[in-house]
């Protein structure tokens, strides 16, 4: 019985190894033959429905922009050009025409809605001077803007377009940003169409920057171009933290350094100017400048951060508070400040009428001396040459 029990796992040993053989040289003499009406079986891996597919973390911010892009738009703002130092010349008349007179000029950025009324935020350069205003929405529809107001001094300015049935955009909480977050840029560079770019926020509380008397810019790698200007910084949910206002740059592209306005300042601003049609700002009547570090040394200051008062003006409310040239100035209310754009930030945010609190160092002997804040005068901007 044992011999014969060896026998067979011989044999089944070496059928499973002519099997083996034949499947790997000559798979074909295996092949079923198919019945008769009968179609032949394809293997075929397919994807399982929607519903079962596991979502993956790729890091898409889709659904973002299909929350902000519809109320990002594109901004023309028709210009009158330059006259043509030529133009009274009737012999160049003769020969040029029309020409000899300044051409209309179009300038191009990008705008935000911001309000289903029909409120649009954009940057002040963007309109300023426009003699007419065209808006473009991401949906093919186009209307005429009306502009509502402008503060140069943040670079702001407010238009209104009447069209039914249009997107708004929600407003974030710039106050929750932080470094390293994620962001993405929307807007009309060059003109090419809107046009979506992300990148991180790189820094927060940018100032001294000169492109504007109030600063306190978002600072984003986001690729923002040309064009860009007044259109939307937006957060991983959709919502709106900031209006591109400005690169960094020395080719006329991106290079990974571009500015926003934080939204809460936009706000404000658009609220002056829809209510008022101006933004009332705090204002105490001194000449600033940041403190050098050869002024504490020389007069043994026990400070090394506040702002350096160069001068007072004559019967202004920083003159009637006791203030004088060469104090200290180190809190405006409970607000520190450490440099002139501090100091002007923490002014203008004090409601005119309202009495305040200012911090000063006067050599040796630190002081608080109240003050009833004034009303910044408008600022006087210079006609274009």
């Amino acid at each position: 019985m044992r011999k014969l029990w060896l026998v067979f796992s011989q044999a089944v040993t070496v059928a499973l190894a002519v099997l083996f053989v034949v499947n790997t040289l000559k798979p074909q003499w295996l092949a079923r033959t198919p019945v008769a009406g009968q179609p032949d079986v394809v293997a075929i891996r397919t994807a399982p429905p929607p519903a079962a597919v596991v979502p993956l973390n790729t890091g898409s911010l889709s659904s973002a922009v299909r929350r902000a892009a519809p109320a990002v738009v594109s901004v023309s703002a028709i210009k009158a050009g330059r006259n043509n130092p030529h133009e009274r010349d009737p012999w160049y008349r003769y020969f040029f025409g029309d020409r000899a007179q300044g051409e209309m000029q179009r300038g191009v950025g990008s705008g935000v809605i911001v309000s289903a009324q029909g409120y649009l935020l954009t940057n002040n350069h963007v309109v300023e001077g426009a003699s007419e205003i065209e808006i473009g929405l991401n949906d093919g529809r186009e209307a005429k803007a009306r502009l509502i107001g402008t503060d140069p001094d943040t670079d702001m300015a407010v238009l209104k377009i009447d069209i039914d049935k249009l997107p708004s955009i929600t407003l974030g909480n710039v106050e929750a940003l932080q470094v390293g977050d994620q962001v993405l840029a929307i807007g009309n560079p060059f003109n090419v169409g809107q046009t979506v770019t992300s990148g991180i926020v790189s820094a927060l509380g940018r100032n001294q920057l000169g492109l504007s008397t109030f600063e306190n810019f978002i600072q984003t790698d986001a690729p923002i171009n040309p064009g860009n200007s007044g259109g939307a910084l937006v957060d991983v949910n959709g919502q709106l933290i900031g209006i591109n206002t400005a690169i960094f740059s020395r080719s006329g592209g991106s290079m990974g350094i571009g500015f926003a306005i934080p939204v809460d300042l936009a706000r404000q601003v658009m609220e002056g100017l829809i209510k008022d049609g101006k933004v009332t700002r705090g204002w105490i009547g001194v000449e600033p400048r940041d403190l050098p570090a050869e002024y504490v040394e020389s007069f043994r200051l026990p400070i090394k951060d506040g702002v350096l008062i160069t001068g007072v003006l004559q019967d202004g409310p920083a003159q009637r508070s006791g203030l004088k040239p060469g104090d200290v100035v180190t809190t405006i209310g409970d607000r520190p400040v450490a440099n002139t754009t501090q100091l002007l930030n923490a002014v203008a945010a004090l409601k005119p009428g309202s009495e305040a609190a200012i911090g000063v160092q006067r050599g040796a002997q630190a002081l608080q001396l109240k003050l009833t804040v004034g009303q910044r005068p408008p600022t006087q901007r210079r006609a274009p040459q």
